[in-house]
């Protein structure tokens, strides 16, 4: 039954932390094969696609930040756009919490889908109202 399957919202940095292979990387490989398999759904938001190019095409080449983003694409996720109600809760949440328009946007998104947001981003832990969420380990340098 659809209904009783679980949503996750991948951020910004789950999504380069599985391009990059970085730790964590297993986890969202293991949710997106649970995905493919139609266990569950995962969500990404429009704007990650273009996080995801602009931090590869600052540290590398847009040839390779287009083909990340196609990868993205062709992953097990639905790529939410830009919607009256996601705007709408998108603006709620950066007009309430200091955090930046993407992270409002994706937190929104885990909102209206009721999932749990995969991340490893520390804005994510002071948004009010909180969201589910499940934390990457975080870099350490």
């Amino acid at each position: 039954m659809e209904e009783d399957k679980e949503n996750y919202i991948l951020d910004t940095s789950a999504l380069l932390t599985y391009i990059e292979d970085e730790e964590g990387s297993k986890y969202i490989e293991d949710l997106l094969i649970r995905g493919e398999k139609g266990d569950v759904f995962i969500y990404v938001a429009f704007i990650s696609l273009m996080e995801v190019f602009y931090i590869t095409a600052k540290e590398r080449e847009e040839s390779e930040a287009l083909k990340r983003v196609n990868l993205i694409q062709s992953l097990a996720v639905r790529v939410e756009e830009s919607n009256e109600n996601l705007n709408v809760r998108a603006g709620i949440l950066k007009a309430k919490n200091r955090i930046s328009v993407a992270d409002a946007y994706i937190a929104a998104l885990s909102q209206i889908y009721n999932g749990t947001l995969i991340h490893k981003d520390p804005e994510f832990e002071k948004i009010s109202p909180p969201v589910k969420e499940f934390k990457l380990p975080y870099k350490t340098h």
